[in-house]
C-alpha cells in the first residue's frame, strides 16, 4: 500500500475520533504519526477543550501551537478520555505501543483515563502480537542486565541507538516473540529490576479501537 493511501487512512480515523471528545473537559493525547493527524483535527474544536495532558514533549509542543492549554497529570484526578495510536492490536483490544518511545507516559495516561480510544490504520491488525518489536524502557545502568533477562524470556533485545526517552532512559526493542499470553509477558517484563515500563498494553488495553481505511472507519 502506498504512502498516500496510508495517510488517508490516518486522516479518516483522526477525524472520526473527534466525536469522542467531551465538551469543556481535560483530555489525554498520545504520540505518533496517527495522533499527529488527530491533533491537526483538534484545531477545529480547540475552543471546546479545557486542556490536555500530553504523553510526550513532541505532543505537548504540537498542542501548544494550537493554543490548547497543557495540564499536568498531577493536577487532574481522572481524564474523561485518552486518544492514542498503536503499533499493533489484537482481537482482545490488547496493544503494542512504543515505536515512538513514549510508552511509559502513554501507559500512565491510559490508566488514568476512564476511556481509552485507540486510533489506527487497518494495517495494524495482528492475529498474534510480537511481529512488531516490544519496546522496553530501561534505566541506563541496567541495560545489559535487563537485556540478559529478556533473552531468558525468549526475546532478542536490540539497543535503540542514539535515542533517549523523555524520562531520560533508554529503549530496548525486543524481537522474536510470538505472544500468546500478553498479560503474563507484560507482568514478567515489568518484574525485571531496571525496567521502567514495556510496550505491551494488555492489562490496560483499549476500550474502543477505531480502524481507518481509505473509505471508512470501523469501530471495534
Amino acid at each position: 500500500m502506498d504512502k498516500q493511501a496510508i495517510a488517508q487512512m490516518k486522516i479518516n480515523v483522526a477525524k472520526a475520533a473527534l466525536q469522542y471528545i467531551p465538551q469543556n473537559q481535560i483530555i489525554g493525547v498520545g504520540t505518533g504519526s496517527t495522533v499527529n493527524y488527530f491533533i491537526e483535527e483538534l484545531a477545529a474544536i480547540k475552543n471546546n477543550i479545557a486542556g490536555a495532558v500530553a504523553s510526550s514533549i513532541e505532543t505537548e509542543n504540537r498542542l501548544k501551537k494550537l493554543q490548547i492549554p497543557i495540564v499536568a497529570l498531577n493536577d487532574v484526578d481522572e481524564l474523561a478520555v485518552y486518544i492514542d495510536g498503536a503499533d499493533a492490536f489484537n482481537s482482545l483490544r490488547q496493544l503494542v505501543k512504543g515505536g515512538g518511545g513514549a510508552l511509559t507516559r502513554e501507559k500512565i495516561i491510559a490508566n488514568a483515563s476512564s476511556k481509552f480510544i485507540c486510533i489506527v490504520d487497518a494495517n495494524k491488525k495482528a492475529d498474534v502480537l510480537g511481529k512488531f518489536p516490544i519496546a522496553v524502557e530501561v534505566i541506563p545502568m541496567a541495560r545489559s542486565f535487563v537485556a540478559r533477562q529478556l533473552v531468558k524470556l525468549g526475546g532478542q533485545p536490540q539497543y535503540r541507538q542514539d535515542f533517549v526517552t523523555d524520562n531520560g532512559n533508554i529503549i530496548l526493542d525486543v524481537f522474536g516473540w510470538h505472544i500468546t499470553q500478553p498479560i503474563e509477558l507484560e507482568n514478567k517484563i515489568n518484574q525485571i529490576p531496571g525496567v521502567v515500563c514495556n510496550g505491551i498494553f494488555a492489562m490496560r488495553g483499549a476500550d474502543k479501537i477505531l480502524i481507518g481505511s481509505t473509505e471508512a472507519v470501523i469501530e471495534f
